[in-house]
């Protein structure tokens, strides 16, 4: 098998793993901010010892984690995955233009309470939530506009809110011990190291692995010396800050945008490959690239990936992208038939058969 998911809580479908069977973890795991309602989002699994414990042990040693968190909660993750045995090497940083914030209208708030009457009216995008707060309307669904005479109260705060817009989402990296040093790590057992030459950014000279014949400069760089020689013209180091390209990230960002990897999704990305299944209806689908990307970096040649959240499938699909194989855990039948759908459709009709 290429490809597999197994259904059910993450925990029990990675008790039934061999020990030190998987060579790196990539995931995306709940944030734990209750998103749009969602009761998965607000379990508490991604803080949960057993969750990492199990990937820790399924982990050969010096084996890496990724791991992507919300700004906000991204700290107790980080803490349960150090707890469970990980070691925490860096945090990388993944910028976006998307999104919006979740934020109360103070100046609202304050002339409801006062009784001032308001109307409902579809939203206009502006990012604010009503009065009511999280319980209430959000900008998203409907946007609450005064009918009655402000206060004078309500005018002085004016303008105010509660949140800043997202524009960041934190990843853990974290390696399972050594056994030995990197070296000996690496010859006994594939892992412990990241692929930079993979994972370069930027333009300059070809670069090429020792011994690789002669190939087009157009080889992907994604392609691993000893699966497929490649080349590559990339020779920046890879930096613990990604970003998607968008005019946001890259302002901010001004002239050292270049020295940074950048993931752009497509508008077809979420709901391409689907195959049979009519629709991607999960709502945290991250772009293919920025995963393949990932998978790359810590994941030795043909490894084995394990996402523990698999949710639509995109590390599976970045997996087969890259040449690797994969196990998943999705709690949801529907998200796990929609993953399966996507990763057959990128491994295409005569391998998909070996998806399971």
């Amino acid at each position: 098998m290429r490809a597999r998911i197994m259904v059910g809580d993450c925990r029990d479908s990675m008790a039934t793993l061999e020990a030190e069977s998987v060579d790196a973890v990539v995931c995306d795991p709940p944030y734990e901010l209750g998103f749009m309602g969602r009761k998965w989002d607000a379990s508490g699994i991604a803080y949960d010892l057993e969750v990492w414990r199990e990937a820790l042990r399924v982990l050969k040693p010096g084996g890496h984690m990724l791991a992507f968190s919300g700004s906000r909660t991204y700290h107790r993750m980080a803490c349960a995955i150090e707890d469970a045995g990980f070691d925490v090497r860096d945090q990388i940083m993944w910028l976006y233009g998307s999104g919006f914030p979740k934020s109360l209208d103070v100046s609202k708030a304050i002339d409801k309470a006062a009784g001032v009457a308001f109307e409902s009216r579809p939203a206009s995008g502006v990012g604010f939530m009503g009065p009511d707060g999280p319980g209430g309307y959000n900008v998203t669904k409907n946007q609450l506009s005064r009918t009655g005479e402000s206060t004078d109260d309500a005018r002085r705060w004016c303008g105010w809110g509660t949140a800043l817009k997202p524009a960041h989402e934190p990843i853990c990296m974290a390696r399972k011990p050594l056994v030995g040093t990197v070296a000996a790590n690496v010859l006994r057992y594939g892992t412990g190291a990241i692929n930079v030459d993979g994972c370069r950014v930027g333009g300059g000279e070809v670069r090429r692995m020792a011994g690789d014949k002669e190939r087009p400069k157009s080889q992907s760089i994604g392609a691993f010396a000893g699966v497929e020689p490649y080349d590559t013209t990339a020779v920046r180091w890879p930096a613990n800050v990604l970003h998607d390209g968008s005019d946001e990230a890259t302002e901010g960002l001004r002239d050292a945008a270049r020295y940074f990897y950048t993931a752009k999704a497509s508008g077809e990305d979420r709901d391409e490959m689907l195959g049979d299944v009519p629709k991607n209806v999960h709502p945290t689908v991250k772009p293919t690239d920025l995963m393949r990307y990932l998978v790359r970096m810590v994941t030795p040649p043909g490894g084995l990936v394990l996402d523990p959240f698999t949710g639509s499938g995109s590390t599976g699909r970045a997996a087969m992208l890259e040449s690797m194989r994969f196990v998943g855990c999705e709690l949801s039948p529907e998200y796990a038939e929609i993953a399966r759908a996507r990763i057959r459709f990128t491994l295409g009709p005569l391998f998909a058969h070996l998806v399971e």
